[in-house]
């Protein structure tokens, strides 16, 4: 069985050959693979190279079949440590290709590196609202 690619076309003019099983994980690029929308170059108007090189070094990492969860975890937790403008340039991108597993990271990141409160006054705030996490 031969593996299938897609060429991926940022907006600045640069071309990514993926496999098709690591470039379908968005759920844009499926869309259009599964709609047969696709011809030899998928353009992604909302994506630049350096953002789309952080998406596919973690669809690369999450696809490798001999890594341990501890190591996932401890790429992940790095992943997520960048400067703010990489940060907000992955949501959008994210956001854009419907990668709703590295959005949610992005996203929690944002939430983490916001969150002003003590261990203890978040307790507390998570005691008198728990509904809202249920």
């Amino acid at each position: 069985m031969s593996t299938k690619f897609l060429t991926l076309k940022t907006c600045d003019g640069n071309e990514f050959v993926l496999d098709e099983a690591i470039a379908v994980r968005s759920q844009t690029i499926k869309s259009m693979v599964e709609d047969d929308c696709v011809s030899n170059v998928i353009p992604l108007p909302n994506v630049d190279s350096k953002t789309m090189t952080k998406v596919i070094e973690y669809r690369k990492k999450h696809s490798e079949e001999d890594i341990s969860k501890d190591m996932l975890m401890a790429f992940e937790k790095a992943f997520v440590k960048v400067h703010h403008s990489i940060l907000h340039a992955l949501i959008l991108a994210t956001n854009f290709l419907n990668d709703k597993e590295i959005l949610d990271m992005m996203c929690q990141e944002v939430v983490d590196s916001k969150n002003d409160f003590t261990p203890e006054e978040e307790e507390e705030i998570r005691k008198e609202n728990a509904w809202a996490f249920e």
